[in-house]
């Protein structure tokens, strides 16, 4: 049985990318410091969006004394399969085609589109 990944909204997104840079247990500290360079939050906000994640079961929040610890439950590349999957059903109706057409007028340089080709070619994908 398959378990769906729902999409996050951006926010969460942001906060959840910072966790998979990341080593877990990953200290608040850390999240912000990543996010400081690409998506600055108050601490409440970061405080809020964390608890969200936890809700949602993507993150496990471990107490440490008087600060957590953030362990993700859900992996980048669990999340990224999820959400291909589900672009080429609601976007693409399921065509692979069409999901091909759309990558190559998505802007991606001859270059990348030939890195893509050489991976699935190759099966590393």
């Amino acid at each position: 049985m398959e378990t769906t990944i729902h999409r996050l909204p951006d926010a969460e997104l942001e906060v959840m990318q910072a966790i998979w840079a990341c080593e877990p247990p990953v200290a608040r500290e850390a999240i912000n410091k990543i996010l400081q360079g690409t998506h600055p939050m108050a601490l409440t906000t970061l405080l809020t969006v964390l608890k969200r994640l936890s809700d949602k079961g993507f993150v496990q929040i471990t107490k440490e004394g008087r600060s957590a610890r953030y362990v993700p439950l859900v992996t980048k590349k669990d999340y990224l399969a999820q959400q291909s999957r589900s672009f080429v059903e609601k976007v693409c109706g399921g065509s692979l085609p069409a999901f091909a057409a759309a990558l190559c007028d998505s802007g991606l340089t001859r270059q990348e589109l030939e890195e893509l080709r050489a991976l699935l070619e190759r099966g590393a994908l």
